[in-house]
């Protein structure tokens, strides 16, 4: 519905409403909500009469009018009890970390003063101490710093200055990018930094640029005292019985002087819709609707499973005031005081729960901030219209690259690959106008079968009105031969030298069209990959069509990951620029070469039918085919992108044994040195345990090596390229005479990513620098998907 057509209707109703309830008590009754929303009253009106809270003030905005907005109980209980009323104000606890401090960092990221990737020491010097260098803004608003919870409050101190004092001497308790760990101090640092890059206080940056103009007239830190009677009470002292009013809850906020990053603003359920409304509304006049974006969709590492914005939570274990019916792609925040706002952008919708929960000995809204929620979804029906289903999708749906988005993780799935559909339709996509019999050349592997186990070279060779003449056999030998059963010609394609990686000049000069059927490894520098690409340029300047049998990406096709690879460095490693793991099945990355690279060869993809984007390949029902030698298993094809950044270094990646890409070492290698190193990296979704192996052929052939056997534990949640990042940082660091870092180069094709971890940098703080270009790539992405 027009903005300004609802905005008409709302003071139409607001006109007759005022004119025909006079007093206090009666408008808020009269704009509450008609009877649907009783379930809503009894609900609020129960959580007062168990002593949940004294009270409570609830609004709920739906398509840009208030639908709902009702006081209950008392504002205050002793020495006397205090009706609460619509107009009360609240300590809003941790709500702070997201109206002020996210509010006010958000806009200085606009404005260009700060980026979000720039370690928090750029800024705050001070910081630096104890090993937090590369500490990130992002991670601080995301909470996977690696600071502590909260801060050391004995000895007793006092003052601002001598809050960030302490908050820049913490010693890290995680590896920073590594694990969420909700922190007071994330958003104590972050106060500091906007004074910092500002000059002046949170507060007074918060009240000029965001809540002024917003038009939030009771919303401020250290409110003044003609607010002390309508301002809800928080705490009691057990000890001299004085009840904590129009002062902060929080200690170390109260330390610092009541204003602090994380705690310390008091406002009302009104000002706290206007908030609301304007972020729904694009952020206009504080935001671009690009920022407001940017900071309520996942933010954190995309591999790691609690996921928030920046600064605001969106699925974890603190999502309580989500409830049951509203979307993942909706967000929000709490307090400890009893306060929550949520907002789903969906439907235009949010929900405010101001309480004082905490003014109670056993108070507690966190059951109660889900029955709300639930029962306003319900009562509204909050359905996701049509157009906002896409950006739900992207972030709750089976195929979103977030690991914590993912709602299906495994299921026994019945794929048929596209040589199955092409036997269905008779071969219908290789029958070409006026040809009695279409000669064909066929790029393929050993993996190339039907759902049956039937090879794709069979079916092909003796097929009605099809003539297999040539066979382009991906990573065997380098050597002619002929293919057995049929006694078709091989000619091997493939490896490093592109010479050997592309077909000869005249390789289709006596074929009609080119088939492609190979299981590509999802990942950059798959032998596959590049072929690919050399056959579309081959095909195109030939003038002959080329169809593509498409198989599942092993790895899926949901999680994309990595640096991606310098443009203007064309090799077999780098055929286009592509981030480490793509998530692009065969056909659709033929698709993309053709489409970027303006290849305009005449190309057809015969799509599979039951693949979804999520399955791994063990999900699939098809038989595990080892597409080259030292490729053997769903496990070693997962950590393949990892170790194989090591190939062509001194360093054995296992081939010539029985676990090629699982295993890392080398004989100057200490086993338990290094397994000790990468296990206190906390590494997602892998352990590493201490072996010797001895390989039979390929680096170290024959010598005993120490090193390590990489064990996966969670596979949604391993960042393949990060992981290869662990374990060359981890090489460098241990032995640094000893690992030849320059050959990383090739495999990793991309110069500041190798820059960086030659200068020893963490590769949480390498990888975080990659998002834009990640970013970048996915919009390219999308344009070429099938499924």
């Amino acid at each position: 519905m027009n903005r300004h057509l609802r905005f008409s209707q709302f003071v139409l109703i607001a006109f007759f409403v005022l004119c025909s309830l006079p007093s206090e008590g009666q408008r808020t009754a009269a704009q509450s909500a008609p009877d649907r929303f009783a379930p809503l009253d009894n609900i609020l009106q129960n959580a007062v009469d168990k002593g949940m809270t004294p009270g409570a003030v609830c609004i709920v905005g739906h398509n840009g009018i208030f639908v709902y907005r009702k006081a209950f109980g008392n504002r205050a209980v002793n020495p006397k009890p205090e009706p609460m009323t619509i107009d009360t104000v609240f300590d809003m606890a941790s709500l702070t970390k997201i109206m002020a401090t996210t509010g006010s960092i958000m806009r200085m990221v606009q404005l260009g003063q700060i980026k979000l990737n720039d370690p928090v020491s750029r800024y705050i010097p001070e910081f630096a101490q104890n090993g937090k260098e590369e500490v990130t803004i992002r991670q601080l608003l995301t909470h996977y710093s690696g600071l502590p919870a909260t801060l050391e409050m004995r000895p007793a101190w006092t003052g601002l200055d001598e809050g960030y004092r302490h908050a820049n001497t913490v010693k890290l308790v995680n590896p920073p990018g590594t694990t969420f760990l909700y922190s007071d101090v994330d958003f104590i640092v972050l106060g500091e930094l906007v004074q910092k890059v500002s000059g002046v206080p949170l507060d007074q940056y918060a009240k000029t640029f965001i809540f002024e103009p917003l038009g939030m007239k009771t919303t401020q830190f250290l409110p003044p005292l003609e607010w002390l009677g309508r301002t809800a009470p928080t705490v009691v002292n057990e000890k001299t019985g004085e009840v904590v009013r129009a002062a902060v809850h929080d200690p170390t906020a109260r330390a610092m002087g009541g204003v602090a990053g994380h705690a310390g603003l008091f406002s009302t359920v009104e000002d706290t819709a206007k908030f609301a409304q304007a972020l729904l509304d694009g952020g206009s006049p504080i935001w671009s609707r690009a920022i407001v974006e940017k900071m309520t969709t996942p933010a954190q590492p995309p591999n790691l499973t609690v996921v928030r914005g920046l600064g605001w939570d969106i699925d974890s274990p603190f999502s309580s005031s989500r409830g049951e019916l509203l979307p993942v792609g909706s967000f929000g925040h709490t307090g400890l005081t009893g306060t929550s706002l949520w907002i789903d952008p969906t439907t235009d919708s949010y929900i405010i729960l101001l309480t004082n929960a905490s003014n109670l000995k056993e108070g507690t809204v966190l059951a109660l901030r889900t029955e709300i929620a639930t029962a306003v979804a319900s009562i509204l029906k909050l359905n996701p219209p049509q157009e906002q289903k896409y950006r739900l999708s992207r972030i709750t749906g089976y195929n979103e690259a977030a690991a914590a988005g993912r709602l299906i993780v495994t299921r026994n799935g019945r794929v048929l690959p596209g040589i199955d559909q092409l036997e269905v339709s008779d071969y219908e996509a290789l029958r070409l106008p006026g040809v009695s019999r279409t000669r064909i050349g066929l790029l393929t592997n050993m993996t190339a079968t039907d759902s049956l186990g039937h090879r794709t070279i069979d079916l092909l060779a003796h097929a009605n009105g099809l003539h297999l003449g040539t066979i382009f056999a991906v990573d065997g030998d380098s050597t002619a031969g002929k293919d057995g059963p049929t006694g078709v010609a091989i000619s091997y394609v493939g490896g490093k030298p592109e010479a050997q990686a592309r077909p000869p000049a005249d390789a289709l000069r006596n074929v009609d069209l080119v088939v492609i059927d190979l299981l590509d490894m999802g990942t950059r520098f798959s032998s596959s990959t590049a072929v690919l690409g050399y056959f579309l340029e081959a095909a195109a300047k030939a003038g002959k069509p080329v169809v593509v049998l498409d198989r599942p990406n092993p790895l899926n096709g949901a999680y994309v990951q990595g640096p991606v690879s310098d443009a203007g460095h064309e090799t077999p490693m780098n055929y286009w620029p592509l981030p480490l793991r793509h998530g692009l099945t065969v056909g659709e990355l033929g698709k993309l070469f053709n489409g970027e690279r303006s290849l305009n060869a005449r190309l057809t993809v015969v799509p599979m039918k039951g693949w979804m984007r999520g399955d791994w390949f063990d999900s699939t029902s098809l038989m595990w085919t080892n597409p080259s030698p030292d490729l053997r298993s769903l496990e070693g094809a997962i950590l393949f992108p990892a170790a194989g950044l090591l190939e062509g270094t001194n360093v054995s990646v296992g081939k010539g044994t029985d676990i090629p890409f699982r295993l890392v070492g080398a004989p100057w290698v200490h086993a338990v040195d290094l397994a000790g190193y990468l296990n206190a990296r906390k590494v997602q979704g892998v352990r590493f345990v201490p072996v010797q192996f001895t390989p039979s052929s390929g680096v170290h052939a024959r010598q005993q090596c120490g090193g390590v056997n990489i064990l996966i534990t969670d596979r949604e949640t391993i960042d393949v390229a990060e992981l290869g990042l662990e374990l060359i940082a981890a090489l460098r660091a241990l032995y640094p005479k000893d690992f030849e870092i320059a050959h990383v180069s090739d495999a990793l094709a991309n110069q500041a990513v190798f820059g960086a971890l030659q200068g020893g940098e963490d590769p949480h703080r390498i990888a975080e620098d990659w998002h834009d270009g990640l970013d970048r790539f996915m919009q390219v992405r999308a344009k070429y998907l099938i499924y």
